[in-house]
């Protein structure tokens, strides 16, 4: 291992375990070993199980659970820039944007602190039918159950801390199985969460096979909800594996803006260049297909390739890198291999700064390319001219995706019509829809998911509701 690798453990029923067998983490720039963990499976995973169901037993006060989630966030605070490079050597994330995700996993702990104190049930009208007269009635949310957590290797912090602490505040155990890729900044969360006195069993941190650990969280009945983050093939599978579960889906998209005639096109651009690179594309909201009207396009093109041949390509430890490696060499073959295939120009990038993809911008693919109709997951964009703004919304549409949509325009009366035609999760107005903020609603339709992120509505997709009928005095 290079001498600033990092060497973690697995955590079960409270204790840092061993398995004797490693898995090594590599760095997605230059494949040097920046760490290894234990690798488990579904010995461990139903170790892991009867931990969190133990725990549950003995449930945790709301204030309790609000106390130790603050905890958990002055833990980030305290050492953000240690978690900001765990995510930039294991994820190849550029350091800058490593520590943006730090903090927003700041703001996923703090608001899942505020869902854990005001949590509660509602009351129910009872005498507004005459079958309820002289009855009391409220409905109680109480937790799930224990959680089988799956997290995916983008945001190795601040999506596991959307699968953690909304559960934690929910008042639910939890067994998480980040992706092995980038398994350490889990277990550095799982260090705080111990450190803030979370009880032993509350959290469960596991890596390996999904083919043993995401078996067991299928298979086992006591493992009452799954949330997974991930491909959409993977995830309805598990959908359909698991029937009796609740099981919330955040996956894929093909995200779609579309910047219209009376578009300022400089904002535009600069948007779309920021948030189509970031990261090298690999997120589910990254901007992928642009499509301009007409009388805009010619503008738009000519200030958006200058501003991307402008983004600098190479180390994700270097402070002025905006776009560093794809995950590992699959996707980078993959991605290239879609680039060459499109049937559109390529007005910047399409080849390799020695092991990098270049941000590469195709202009009027064809609609059956795959960098038209499938996730790139990659730093790609096309750009299409269109001769309508309704051309715009049925071309933007015509996926089986249906995260986030964005539209770029200066009438109010275009915005909201494409809040009604544009069908996905999440509609930005004059903003890239790969804007997040981690308080609000997210998630999306058809293929993209089934539930809604944020630690107020994952809260209550992982509660359920207990009617309490009392019989009033006469």
């Amino acid at each position: 291992m290079a001498a600033t690798a990092t060497e973690k453990r697995l955590l079960v029923g409270g204790d840092w375990i061993e398995t004797g067998e490693w898995i090594e983490v590599r760095s997605p720039y230059d494949g040097e070993v920046v760490g290894r963990v234990p690798k488990a499976g579904a010995d461990e995973t139903r170790r892991a199980i009867d931990a969190a169901e133990e725990a549950m037993r003995t449930p945790l006060a709301a204030h309790k659970r609000a106390e130790i989630l603050v905890k958990i966030t002055a833990g980030i605070a305290r050492r953000h820039e240690e978690a900001a490079r765990l995510i930039c050597a294991e994820a190849g994330k550029p350091i800058k944007t490593a520590r943006v995700e730090a903090s927003r996993a700041m703001s996923t702990y703090t608001f899942s602190a505020v869902e854990a104190r005001k949590l509660g049930g509602e009351m129910v009208p009872m005498d507004a039918a005459q079958a309820g007269e002289g009855k009391l009635a409220f409905a109680l949310r109480l937790p799930i159950g224990v959680v089988g957590a799956i997290s995916p290797f983008n945001f190795p912090l601040n999506l596991v801390a959307h699968k953690l602490a909304p559960a934690f505040a929910a008042g639910c155990a939890v067994v998480l199985k980040p992706a092995s890729q980038t398994p350490l900044s889990a277990l550095f969360l799982a260090e705080l969460a111990d450190e803030a006195g979370l009880p032993p069993g509350w959290l469960n941190v596991l890596v390996g096979p999904a083919s043993e650990i995401g078996d067991v969280l299928v298979e086992d009945e006591r493992v009452r909800a799954l949330t997974f983050t991930g491909s959409g093939p993977v995830g309805w599978k598990l959908k359909e594996r698991a029937a009796k579960k609740r099981v919330n889906l955040e996956l894929g998209n093909a995200t779609p803006v579309v910047v219209a005639a009376d578009a300022d096109v400089e904002t535009a651009a600069q948007k779309v260049a920021a948030n189509a690179f970031s990261f090298a594309g690999q997120s589910c909201i990254s901007v992928q297909r642009v499509y301009v009207e007409r009388p805009a396009y010619e503008a738009f093109v000519e200030r958006l390739v200058p501003l991307v041949d402008a983004l600098v390509v190479g180390d994700p430890a270097d402070d002025d890198t905006d776009v560093g490696p794809v995950i590992d060499e699959d996707a980078r073959t993959r991605i290239v291999e879609w680039i060459n295939e499109s049937n559109g120009d390529v007005l910047t990038g399409g080849d390799l700064d020695g092991e990098l993809i270049r941000p590469t911008v195709i202009a009027n693919p064809g609609r059956a390319d795959k960098v038209s109709c499938e996730e790139v997951f990659g730093p790609v964009c096309t750009v299409t001219a269109v001769d309508s703004i309704d051309e715009a919304f049925e071309l933007a549409n015509a996926t089986r995706f249906g995260l986030q949509a964005g539209i770029f325009t200066s009438s109010l009366d275009t915005a909201l019509r494409a809040a009604q035609a544009l069908e996905f999760g999440g509609v930005t107005v004059n903003e890239a829809p790969t804007f997040r903020s981690d308080q609000m609603p997210y998630g999306g339709v058809k293929d993209s998911g089934n539930t809604r992120e944020g630690p107020h509505y994952a809260v209550h997709e992982l509660t359920e509701e207990r009617l309490v009928v009392v019989e009033l005095p006469s």
